[in-house]
């Protein structure tokens, strides 16, 4: 598409945000978007800097850690295998949600309404749909990848890091795939919650718009959520070995945590599109959005402190060259990475 022709769509959403906002009262004709005035009227102004705050917290320490995770798998060459593809994927995925979906999400709480106008909240609202189906979808690789290594539903055939590959490029093709149309008229991305943050419209109940959320909510909410759920489902006493359990354990922490911050926001978008007279308080609303935006800071945590070798060089990498495990004694690979588990059981050095 002409750069001029996407300044004009974009200038088109402008005028419309502005057009139905004033419509539905939400701003004053002629205003900015929205007036803060309006937003007191929804929430006291303290509690929008309680959640500039908190999203604050969390995006911080998200791109820190989702950082940590990436720079430290890149620099150390036995750490580059098969299921820390999908991981750094997933590290990638939550980086970007916390540092385009976050940090404006704090901002815009900071001044007590959304500043960033029409263009601002439909790429807020892209950005964060599309890094948070990525990660999505990257943790149902590596339940995929759980499956294949303890089960082998395929006889001798492991997971491989064409594998790993392939299912990358998929995550992000897929996510691309769903999260565009709303760019193009079919769907669109709205203020939610306490008018602060955008997201897909899950309200309106216009033609085009229904048939984009069903699509989107089964093909990117349901869809990776049963695949998750199966494969941990069939990896269950797939295998005894020591390093496949300790793997294993961490996996399954990490998918339960993502899906315990993530299940809320769907159901709530399930809830919303069963029923399209069913009033959620905007307060109570924006509960699961900010929980399902914490979650950028939960698998890095779980990664680092699960996985023994990739502590050894993660925490090192935080503390500036300190080590507080230093003191323990090393494992093999074989005990802490998923590749020596799904490969062989050669012992590489720490």
């Amino acid at each position: 598409m002409p750069f001029s022709s996407t300044v004009s769509l974009l200038y088109l959403y402008e005028v419309q945000f502005k057009m139905e906002a004033t419509t539905m009262g939400i701003i004053a004709p002629g205003s900015a978007i929205p007036t803060s005035a309006v937003n007191d009227a929804i929430m006291p102004r303290m509690g929008y800097t309680i959640l500039a705050v908190i999203i604050g917290f969390f995006s911080v320490f998200g791109i820190i850690l989702n950082m940590t995770v990436i720079v430290v798998t890149l620099k150390h060459r036995q750490l580059r295998q098969p299921l820390n593809f999908a991981l750094v994927n997933l590290a990638v995925a939550d980086l970007g949600c916390a540092t385009f979906g976050g940090l404006p999400t704090m901002v815009t709480n900071a001044m007590g309404y959304f500043s960033l106008g029409r263009v601002g909240c439909v790429l807020e609202g892209f950005a964060v749909a599309f890094f948070g189906i990525a990660g999505l979808c990257s943790v149902a690789i590596i339940a995929v990848e759980r499956c294949v290594v303890v089960c082998r539903p395929v006889g001798s055939v492991t997971f491989q890091t064409r594998h790993a590959v392939a299912g990358v490029v998929i995550a992000w093709v897929w996510s691309f795939l769903w999260n565009t149309p709303p760019l193009f008229g079919w769907g669109s991305y709205e203020l939610e919650g306490v008018q602060t943050s955008c997201a897909p419209d899950w309200y309106s109940r216009n033609l085009a718009n229904v048939s984009y959320i069903m699509c989107y909510f089964l093909l990117c909410f349901a869809l990776p959520f049963s695949v998750i759920v199966t494969k941990l489902k069939m990896s269950e006493g797939g295998s005894t070995a020591r390093a496949e359990m300790q793997v294993a354990c961490m996996v399954v922490v990490m998918v339960m945590a993502f899906l315990l911050t993530w299940l809320p926001y769907a159901a709530f978008a399930l809830s919303v599109i069963l029923d399209p007279n069913l009033y959620i308080d905007p307060v109570i609303a924006t509960v699961p959005m900010y929980l399902a935006k914490s979650s950028t800071v939960f698998n890095p945590i779980i990664y680092i402190f699960m996985n023994r070798q990739f502590r050894e060089h993660a925490v090192p990498f935080l503390l500036c060259g300190r080590n507080l495990w230093a003191a323990e004694p090393v494992e093999s690979e074989e005990e802490t990475t998923a590749s020596s588990v799904s490969r062989s059981n050669k012992v590489f050095p720490s």
